[in-house]
């Protein structure tokens, strides 16, 4: 249903409107009584196979949705209903901040792709900690936080540091974000020296309390494989308890779109379809040069189960969506939970 009418009809409104219109429909929604439960009968889908315990925490399944989505955590207790395992949300940063100027997101049908140049817009870090104090379902929250726009990189970690802080009693585990391609410089970040600093500084404040949280780094595609492998020396160096692979691309190879409308849309990072090879090849090379010791969340491309098990086969433990979910709708959950189960 969700394909053949309501998607043709969303697709007729601007992205980051028809973004905001299903949020605030779905929350309306949500407080009608017996809505919970309907959405719950339609697109939940729980089996004890499903569970995975990774890095300390118990996934009810290891379908999550990936950061970016619900950035100031207003859908938690809908999106549990909808079947989810975990949802991370942000990039939270400490200070609110609006992002990039509109028009910032963009469909690419042919290819099943968007382009998003959002720039971090949120809250800020004490709003949203307000906003998951208040939910009520008990499905496991991701953390993605990240660093104020104008807030130079030699000072980065302290951004870093606040949103962990605000957040620790809040969520289940933390995902440092140095690799969206929407925050300026943000991705030098991702370099050796200035990322170990970084993830110190947030290790040594996680390992101040006295139940430390699973500390995880997002990373980019478009990183070589001597970077990956310099990313798990640094992974080993800071005790990382994980990777998230991967975030957009800078990359518009192969697209289906004509350069020239690729161009007039500019910058920003691409998701979707065109994504799943790369973050694939990602997950393969970073659990294998780890010898499977090192838990990835595989993140790219999943449109179907299919996808999803690719995933999964490469050496990821838990994967997330994200475009394929706003492509395949909310029954995309359901049809990868049971394929993983028959």
């Amino acid at each position: 249903m969700y394909k053949r009418f309501v998607k043709p009809l969303l697709f007729q409104l601007d992205a980051e409107h028809t973004h905001h219109f299903v949020f605030d429909n779905l929350k309306r929604g949500y407080r009608v009584p017996g809505t919970a439960a309907l959405l719950r009968g339609l697109y939940d889908f729980q089996h004890p196979s499903l569970e995975r315990e990774i890095f300390g925490l118990k996934f009810r399944n290891p379908i999550g949705l990936a950061a970016g989505f619900d950035k100031n955590a207003d859908l938690t207790d809908e999106l549990a209903a909808l079947g989810f395992g975990f949802v991370e949300i942000g990039t939270v940063t400490p200070r609110a901040q609006p992002g990039n100027p509109a028009p910032r997101l963009f469909r690419l049908p042919a290819d099943a792709a968007l382009i998003n140049r959002m720039g971090f817009n949120n809250d800020g870090a004490e709003a949203v900690a307000t906003r998951l104090r208040q939910r009520r379902s008990s499905m496991l929250i991701g953390g993605n936080i990240g660093k104020n726009k104008d807030t130079p990189n030699e000072h980065a970690a302290a951004d870093y540091v606040a949103c962990f802080d605000a957040l620790f009693d809040v969520v289940d585990y933390f995902v440092v974000n140095v690799s969206s391609p929407n925050t300026p410089n943000l991705r030098q970040l991702q370099e050796k020296a200035p990322l170990i600093d970084l993830l110190q500084q947030v290790q040594t404040r996680n390992q101040a309390h006295p139940n430390p949280k699973p500390l995880l780094l997002k990373i980019a595609p478009d990183l070589t494989d001597g970077q990956l492998d310099d990313i798990l020396l640094i992974a080993r160096e800071t005790q990382l308890s994980g990777l998230v692979a991967t975030n957009t691309t800078i990359s518009r190879e192969g697209l289906q779109i004509a350069p020239q409308q690729v161009q007039q849309l500019g910058a920003g990072g691409l998701s979707g379809r065109p994504l799943r090879q790369r973050a694939t090849e990602v997950i393969r090379y970073l659990h294998h040069k780890s010898n499977g010791e090192l838990p990835i969340i595989g993140v790219g491309g999943i449109f179907s189960a299919a996808d999803a098990q690719e995933k999964l086969a490469a050496g990821a433990a838990l994967v997330q969506l994200y475009t394929g979910f706003i492509y395949e709708g909310p029954a995309l959950v359901k049809r990868i939970n049971k394929a993983l189960v028959q």
